[in-house]
């Protein structure tokens, strides 16, 4: 009795294990068809593979790109529809080509100009030192140039033969002049036309001594910065001594080329550094701008005017100055980066990007350029404010374009066909 209860036992043991054993069997059997039923799926949609650097590549089953060996990746349909002009980069080769977009708008156009120049004297404070009367140099007081002097400075003595004869006539004159006044009168002006003055006059008459040298009296104070004469020499009426400039206000002259002009205007600020004196700034206004080219350095001469009462500032010192511009006329406009740009021939292209919830889409588009402003341009047509642009990596989306055949920089009326749409791997490549 025992014996059939346990025989009836195992037997019910066997039934249950065998069921679970079937049932494993069935449910990961299962299992399988499924994952292999995804992997068909997702191949069947994978029908052309490509390199995640070089997207270039087209393969028909997969294995390692010809050019850098890594392995290929399936090429998942895009649900979006990319224009046939347009390119398509995946996401991991526009991130490894580094390219970055930025979205148009209307800025505040403003031009900087750099200038090159000198400080030279103003012109307007140089003074030539003359002799009013025609003799000797008898005394140079002043014997350098470089030296500073004062106005009312007494520069140098001449002996006159010319002066002692006046004075002479002036001390008969005076002895007359009671009944002689016109003769008396007329003897003084002669001495002022040589620019003694009424105190000199009157000590020769009181002291009925005639002075045989002529001071010479500085009309100026400043630098002397020539000498034209020497003890001894005899220099007729009118004749140079010295050439003293003023350097309490000086000019920094700059040289703009052609194509600067077009941004300068009187009245511009400008900054500007010495060289000979790092680390002090200074500032003022374009007062002149040169209306003549010159003809051999092609350039025009913009000035500066500025005080220099301190007197750092030296003639032939070595200047570079900056002006920021603001361009009215193109207020409302818009302005790209410089980088955005590619030129080719009389064209210039930008890459805009396109709508897409997937991979980035980029279409090329021709735009107008006004002038460039450092770097940026400022675009008269092509592009609307809102616009995204690529303003980094644009060759790079360039060469894909090139290499699929779509339009690009050097090929702007290409269609959609790429020799490398499709390349089949030798059997030994494929990855097994």
């Amino acid at each position: 009795m025992k014996k059939i209860f346990f025989n009836k036992y195992v037997l019910y043991g066997l039934f249950t294990l065998s069921g679970l054993l079937i049932g494993w069997l069935f449910f990961h059997s299962s299992h399988n068809i499924d994952e292999k039923h995804e992997v068909t799926t997702q191949n069947s949609k994978a029908k052309i593979w490509t390199c995640s650097m070089h997207p270039q590549i087209r393969m028909s089953a997969p294995g390692k790109c010809p050019i850098c060996a890594m392995d290929l990746i399936p090429l998942v349909q895009n649900d979006t529809p990319v224009d046939s002009g347009a390119i398509q980069l995946t996401k991991e080769a526009a991130a490894l080509a580094n390219v970055l977009t930025s979205v148009v708008t209307k800025q505040k156009p403003i031009q900087e100009v750099r200038l090159y120049g000198k400080v030279q004297a103003d012109e307007r404070l140089l003074q030539s030192q003359v002799a009013h009367i025609s003799g000797r140099i008898e005394k140079l007081l002043v014997n350098f140039t470089g030296e500073e002097v004062r106005q009312g400075q007494t520069l140098a003595l001449i002996y006159s033969p010319e002066l002692v004869t006046a004075q002479q006539e002036l001390l008969e004159a005076a002895r007359i002049k009671q009944s002689q006044p016109d003769i008396y009168e007329a003897a003084k002006e002669k001495l002022r036309q040589w620019k003694l003055t009424n105190a000199q006059i009157a000590n020769i008459e009181s002291s009925a001594k005639v002075i045989t040298n002529l001071k010479v009296i500085s009309n100026t104070t400043g630098i002397v910065t020539a000498r034209r004469v020497n003890n001894g020499d005899y220099l007729s009426q009118g004749g140079v001594l010295y050439e003293i400039a003023d350097l309490s206000r000086v000019w920094i002259m700059f040289d703009a080329y052609e194509s600067d002009l077009l941004f300068l205007k009187k009245g511009n600020k400008i900054s500007f550094t010495i060289q000979a004196l790092p680390g002090t700034d200074f500032s003022g206004n374009i007062m002149f701008i040169d209306p003549v080219i010159d003809p051999v350095s092609r350039v025009a001469k913009v000035r500066v005017e500025i005080d220099n009462h301190s007197g750092k500032l030296k003639p032939e010192m070595f200047a570079t100055g900056i002006v920021k511009a603001n361009l009215d006329e193109y207020r409302n406009k818009l302005v790209i980066p410089r980088s955005a740009v590619l030129w080719t021939g009389k064209r210039s292209i930008v890459y805009v990007k396109q709508k897409s919830e997937n991979d980035p889409i980029f279409k090329i588009r021709e735009v107008e350029l006004g002038p460039m402003l450092g770097n940026s341009y400022v675009i008269l047509n092509g592009l609307t404010e809102g616009d995204e642009i690529v303003t980094q990596g644009a060759f790079s989306v360039d060469a894909a374009a090139q290499l699929e055949g779509k339009p690009s920089m050097m090929n702007h009326d290409a269609v959609k066909s790429s020799p490398m749409q499709e390349m089949n791997m030798p059997s030994d490549t494929k990855s097994k």
